[in-house]
């Protein structure tokens, strides 16, 4: 089975840990082919935008993109690329699973489990920004919708029904934020009882982040809004490893764009040092997103012997070997 995808290479380390992912998904024999579009600096450079028209088209024609980090310059213009792909696309859900690994730098060993964000309301994206003449005074508008807070709530425990979670707690700040996070609570409850194979708890979100740090074990799913969901998705990462091991699914309709959650980098891009390992984890959301889950499967397996086997592991995971040389240990065991 092929399929074409675009693949943005990224700014900083991004086109490192790109070449590095492709080489081992090409061991894998998927048949997979690529459509290389730009975005971020590369993009301003060579067409005086972040993100071209083309790019879009591309994505809108293919459906899936695989995505390295990109760099949003300060100054005009909209205040991040990842935001404006979500919303020109109507990429709603953003999927961040967290998942111990071996031989990683974490206090934990027994972390499974998946953050499922709002990824287009909310305070995140920023939406009615106003700073006074004076610059005394800030504002900024935060809306919900049932509409939204439905859909990601449904997709959240049809995901769980998918996958074989079992429990899903809903954060919210609904006890002072009574008509946002009310809203989005009573909207959550509502479509929780229509699926009562699935336990549903709901926790505010000051004392989640208490929980995840002291019990974290006691959570399989979490849904919640965008902001919420950037904060808790990257504290559930920390308790793994850290962002090196986190990767990110955005859902929409029709599209969908898998990426590695951590930054550019600039300040170690060129020297070969990157750790591949979300982008690598991306990739293999993306394989699910495809309908194949044996080769997805196949890919984690390969990552997480690897790390077993602490073969050519980057500088952050313990080891001194280079991306390209960790990329191939991976790829040795994941291929055909």
């Amino acid at each position: 089975m092929s399929h074409s995808i675009a693949v943005i290479r990224g700014d900083g380390i991004g086109p490192e840990i790109m070449d590095a992912t492709l080489e081992v998904l090409d061991a894998m024999g998927l048949a997979l082919s690529y459509e290389f579009v730009d975005a971020g600096m590369v993009a301003l450079e060579k067409h005086g935008t972040l993100l071209p028209q083309a790019t879009l088209d591309t994505i809108t024609r293919l459906g899936v993109a695989l995505k390295s980090p990109l760099t949003t310059p300060v100054g005009g213009g909209f205040s991040s690329i990842n935001v404006e792909l979500r919303r020109h696309f109507d990429l709603y859900a953003n999927v961040r699973p967290a998942i111990s690994f071996p031989n990683t730098r974490s206090r934990y060993s027994n972390i499974d489990m998946i953050t499922v964000r709002e990824n287009t309301e909310g305070a995140y994206i920023g939406e009615g920004q106003y700073l006074s003449d004076d610059g005394e005074v800030a504002t900024l508008t935060q809306k919900i919708t049932r509409r939204g807070s439905e859909r990601i709530v449904r997709y959240a425990f049809d995901l769980a029904r998918r996958v074989g979670r079992k429990k899903i707690t809903v954060v919210h700040k609904a006890n002072i934020l009574k008509t946002t996070s009310g809203l989005f609570l009573k909207v959550a409850r509502e479509v929780a009882q229509q699926y009562p194979d699935i336990e549903c708890n709901e926790m505010i979100v000051d004392n989640t982040c208490m929980q995840l740090v002291m019990r974290p074990e006691q959570f399989d799913m979490i849904v919640t809004t965008n902001l919420f969901g950037d904060i808790i998705s990257d504290l559930c990462a920390g308790l793994v490893g850290g962002l090196g091991l986190a990767p990110g699914a955005n859902i929409g309709a029709n599209a969908a764009i898998f990426e590695a959650v951590h930054g550019s980098a600039p300040d170690i891009a060129g020297q070969g040092i990157a750790n591949p390992c979300a982008l690598l984890l991306a990739a293999g959301q993306m394989l699910d997103h495809l309908e194949r889950v044996e080769e997805a499967t196949r890919l984690r397996k390969a990552i997480v012997d690897t790390l077993t086997a602490k073969d050519r592991l980057t500088g952050d995971l313990g080891g001194s070997a280079r991306t390209v040389d960790f990329a191939k240990a991976i790829a040795s065991r994941a291929s055909v």
